[in-house]
């Protein structure tokens, strides 16, 4: 089977003393490739010297693409802005922080040749502290659970993407680490390979722990995205019917004491009726409002999620 095309994809922000290193050896690996590449450093704002030290990469190697925005954007823009600008077979995406060994990246080619449309890295041997490791373990199993696409590590940047697929999503807010459960209403063959980590050297890592409350409300976008994303009334509407039948069966049986019975009624008892209809109506008016505005989501122009300063 011939060697496909690769685009690999680095988003850096404020990394000036990894990103030279990180340049070589992916050099080093890239040499051995015979069919094209291309290496895109994404530049989310960075303000210290990241992109005139990618500038002096440039130089040295045409397969050297740079992409730098006008501010920092964030990892989803800045690694949108590189997928936008891929122009080979596979995309490759990996962290700019050298913690991701560009080595391994012949491996998860070579699990996309075998026919998988997207190919995960897990760091089994995850060189981060305790404070990071077991959130992001909470994380994973938490995420695979409620799309149903079993990984172990959605926080791994190296993965591996038929450019197909990956160019058919927008990302938006943080659901980069999320691109296989989006990916996965394609129907899309999915892999997860054992790759390595290293600990940061240079730098800081420029993520928290109040990162953990973003990825689930993400979660929740994402179950909504994957599940009923064309059809959003199918969510809203079941619960909203079961409202509405609720409330007028309770209000018949109110009407009904009182009728047939003459029953004192407390007047709050009429009201939770009104309510359990009203907002049972204002549930499905929500999933038609939704039905109407992912229509017009799949029909409209999509616009970038980001702004490029230049391109060299």
């Amino acid at each position: 089977m011939k060697d496909l095309s690769v685009s690999i994809v680095v988003p850096v922000y404020n990394e000036e003393r990894n990103v030279g290193i990180l340049h070589e050896r992916l050099q080093a690996v890239c040499r051995h490739f015979h069919s094209p590449y291309e290496v895109i450093f994404v530049d989310d704002g960075s303000t210290d010297r990241t992109v005139s030290m990618l500038e002096e990469a440039h130089k040295k190697d045409p397969h050297t693409k740079i992409i730098a925005l006008r501010r920092n954007f964030g990892q989803t823009a800045a690694l949108q802005a590189g997928i936008d600008h891929a122009l080979h077979e596979v995309i490759v995406t990996l962290d700019g922080d050298l913690q991701n060994d560009p080595e391994d990246i012949p491996l998860l080619l070579e699990k996309i040749k075998e026919g998988y449309d997207i190919v995960s890295g897990w760091r089994r041997h995850r060189k981060d502290s305790l404070s990071r490791t077991i959130p992001s373990k909470i994380a994973n199993m938490l995420i695979s659970h409620v799309t149903g696409v079993r990984l172990k590590d959605y926080g791994c940047t190296l993965k591996a993407y038929r450019t197909e697929i990956i160019k058919s999503l927008h990302l938006f807010g943080d659901m980069h680490r999320f691109i296989p459960a989006l990916a996965s209403w394609q129907g899309v063959r999915i892999a997860e390979i054992p790759v390595k980590h290293h600990p940061r050297i240079h730098g800081k890592a420029k993520y928290g722990l109040g990162r953990t409350i973003r990825v689930l409300l993400d979660l929740l976008t994402v179950k909504f995205m994957v599940g009923y994303r064309a059809q959003p009334l199918q969510m809203f509407g079941p619960f909203g019917f079961l409202l509405m039948l609720s409330g007028f069966g309770y209000g018949t049986f109110l009407v009904c004491q009182r009728l047939m019975f003459e029953a004192y009624i407390k007047p709050l008892r009429p009201l939770i009726a009104v309510l359990l209809v009203v907002t049972g109506l204002q549930l499905i008016t929500m999933g038609l409002l939704g039905e109407m505005i992912m229509r017009t989501y799949f029909e409209s122009q999509n616009k970038p999620i980001y702004t490029v300063r230049k391109i060299v």
